[in-house]
């Protein structure tokens, strides 16, 4: 399971996005080209990089336990490399940091702090271990070197199948991917080549959250064409060290705050609905600072809808299972209870909004490659020279035409042509190119590879064709999870996870003992493969507007993902060795999300009237989702609950539901309210959450200690 990837209303306003949906105009001849200064590709810049992505992962895979959020957090990874850097520059002697170099950083950074979730270490391993029921071949105990296997299979594939995608989604058609972008915006302004606003504050555009979670774009303006960020009038007025202070002493705050739940537990569920409602039906508050911090960089719309979700789950349809006997056992119990009741509504919620939403995306990816698809087959017809006939200005206007329709003829038009070898001139020098022999070979030996980790390490139960068709599906929805991110800045890999587990209960016999094992793995593969992609992606559009070669961070997201999934490996054995799992700490929501989902298609059975209740929940967000689908940018958009979130809210215990909106809450007075800059936000949202993530190492470390709690 994902975390929380949902996109709420866009708003035409801001500063850093188009008004519409239209592709950035096309390049001029006189826009210059991005002034490169530095190596792309050192040593210190992936250490860096490397030291940054282990806090990063460490506070990922403690919250992804814990209700399944993770972010790349790439904004806050290039503040903090730019400074160490600064901290250091006495000794980097002639060879400043440059921009480029700091994207590579962040680029480490980022493809470490997915692992996480992209080798499914919140929410499949957890099911897997823990959840799995002897009938199903379950529970699988797997080791620390098994644990490595299976993660370093998984963490290279969609990473070499994102470059082929580089040249149509970023050259040719121009996406914008907005983290990426909001990145580049940020490393152009620490490194002074940016201008910040008079402090209208901005306002916040979609809101989105993703396993992949989107920061707002800071609070900057730029001259930016889509073939790089130019020197403005201004340079670097924004201080940096005023950021880096606000970012350690959110830091020390969150820590010490999470120090001091060591000692007094009852800090993480305050009875704030009184002691009734705690005790009976959970309604609690968690007063994490880094739960606070998440719902900023959610933002209002997406946690208003977790909170909508949370309401009907706890508030309507857990005491109406309990009073109907739908749920006879304690409202906490997974198996009898209430909450695992309203699951399996939260399940058909995830489900609509998969179908529908990918299925939207299916039809544009498709429509969108058609043409490229065709003259692979050789199926254009040749071009016809139609000589001299017509004006220069029907030409143009058939050149217009074409542009949108396409040629009566099946022909490109010379002015497109002309277009076209102008946005292949503006992509980065051959040199500076990831070859296609690396990638075609890389692709085929990441997916081999894939294949032979998976066998190692589950053997028979997993079949050979399971695994293969695992990885081929894997790869054909990672285009579109591409796409959305490069659109909405959504990559609904929790949707596309689901829909790999939907398929493969039709391809996978119900009578298979191993039925619902396959079912998990094989939608681990599709949230991998998707997941890395979209994050490659996202980096590619970083160092395309700045400069840096792309083969410096195609290497750099290798190795980023290779510590990574060792990395992630290991945490999470320290993590389950020391605490219980599921326990009051790390509940694994999302473990629970997996297995339920993989029983639902398999055929495993509902507990009473579930079915009735999910069908009606799944008919209703259906509409809702196409719905949304049919009103992005509209000031409508963010007033249509978005599925995901929803359902989120419903399988999340209000504790932390409750602690988002708040924060989604404040993100919204400090803009709309207060007038202050974007950037500074994000700053302290990141300090919140990065605290708590570190400090929970040295909760860690007293915990298996045994030092005593104060109860």
């Amino acid at each position: 399971m994902s975390p929380t990837v949902v996109a709420a209303a866009a708003d035409s306003t801001s500063p850093l996005l188009p008004a519409d949906d239209s592709p950035p105009p096309p390049p001029t001849r006189d826009s210059p080209p991005p002034i490169i200064h530095g190596s792309s590709f050192t040593l210190r810049g992936v250490l860096v990089g490397l030291a940054v992505g282990t806090i990063i992962c460490f506070s990922n895979m403690y919250f992804g336990l814990q209700t399944g959020w993770v972010s790349t957090m790439s904004m806050p990874a290039s503040l903090m490399g730019f400074g160490i850097f600064r901290l250091l520059r006495s000794h980097l002697g002639d060879l400043p940091f440059s921009p480029v170099e700091n994207v590579l950083v962040q680029t480490v950074a980022g493809s470490m702090a997915i692992m996480p979730l992209g080798c499914g270490f919140v929410g499949v391993l957890p099911a897997m271990n823990y959840l799995l029921k002897p009938e199903e071949q379950g529970p699988i105990q797997l080791g620390l070197p098994a644990l490595v296997v299976w993660s370093l299979g998984l963490c290279y594939f969609g990473v070499v199948f994102a470059v082929p995608l580089r040249r149509q989604v970023l050259i040719r058609e121009r996406l914008r991917f907005p983290t990426g972008f909001s990145t580049a915006v940020l490393i152009s302004v620490l490194h002074g080549k940016g201008k910040e606003t008079g402090g209208d504050g901005g306002k916040d555009p979609d809101g989105f959250a993703s396993l992949a979670a989107r920061p707002d774009e800071p609070d900057v303006v730029v001259d930016e064409d889509d073939e790089g960020i130019t020197e403005p009038e201004t340079k670097h007025a924004e201080s940096w060290r005023q950021n880096v202070r606000l970012l350690l002493l959110c830091f020390f705050v969150s820590g010490l705050f999470t120090f001091a739940t060591y000692f007094v537990p009852v800090l993480r569920n305050l009875p704030v609905f009184g002691s009734a409602a705690a005790t009976t039906w959970l309604w609690t508050l968690n007063p994490s600072l880094a739960y606070v911090g998440q719902g900023i960089i959610m933002g209002p719309a997406t946690t208003l809808h977790m909170l909508l979700g949370a309401v009907v789950g706890w508030g309507v349809l857990s005491p109406l299972a309990k009073s109907k006997g739908w749920a006879p056992g304690p409202v906490g119990d997974w198996e009898n209870g209430s909450k695992g009741w309203i699951v399996w509504t939260s399940l058909a919620i995830m489900l609509a909004d998969a179908i529908v939403s990918l299925g939207y995306l299916a039809f544009r990816s498709a429509r969108q490659y058609a043409p490229q698809l065709r003259s692979f087959l050789g199926l254009q017809r040749s071009h016809h020279h139609h000589g001299p006939s017509g004006s220069l200005l029907h030409r143009q206007q058939h050149a217009g035409y074409t542009a949108i329709n396409g040629d009566a003829d099946g022909d490109l038009n010379p002015l497109q042509d002309e277009l076209e070898e102008e946005k292949l001139a503006d992509d980065a020098p051959p040199d500076q190119q990831i070859p296609s022999r690396l990638v075609s070979i890389g692709l085929i030996l990441s997916i081999l590879f894939c294949i032979a980790c998976i066998h190692f390490v589950f053997g028979d139960l997993v079949p050979l064709y399971a695994t293969v068709t695992a990885v081929l599906m894997a790869l054909v929805l990672s285009i579109m999870g591409v796409r959305a991110l490069g659109e909405t800045d959504l990559n609904p890999v929790s949707g596309i996870s689901k829909l790999a587990q939907l398929f493969f209960a039709l391809i996978v016999p119900q009578s298979n003992k191993s039925s619902v094992l396959i079912n998990l793995v094989a939608g681990a593969v599709s949230e991998a493969g998707a997941l890395q992609a979209g994050d490659m992606m996202q980096d590619l559009k970083t160092g395309h507007l700045l400069g840096a070669a792309p083969k410096a961070q195609f290497w750099g997201q290798v190795i980023g993902a290779t510590v990574g999934a060792v990395a992630s490996a290991f945490i999470y054995q320290l993590y389950t060795s020391v605490y219980q799992v599921p326990g009051d700490l790390f509940q694994v929501p999302t473990g629970y999300v997996w297995i339920f989902t993989a029983r639902l298609v398999t055929g495993k059975g509902l507990p009473p009237m579930a079915k009735e209740w999910a069908l009606g929940a799944a008919v209703l967000f259906a509409a809702t989702t196409a719905l949304r689908t049919r009103t992005v940018g509209t000031r409508w958009h963010s007033l249509i609950p978005g599925g995901i979130a929803v359902a989120v809210g419903m399988y999340n215990v209000p504790s932390f539901t409750l602690a988002r909106t708040l924060g989604g809450l404040f993100g919204w007075w400090w803009r709309n309210v207060k007038g202050w800059r974007d950037t500074p936000l994000i700053v302290l949202a990141s300090g919140f959450i990065l605290g708590e993530g570190f400090l929970s190492i040295v909760n860690l470390i007293m915990q298996s200690a045994g030092v005593p709690h104060l109860e």
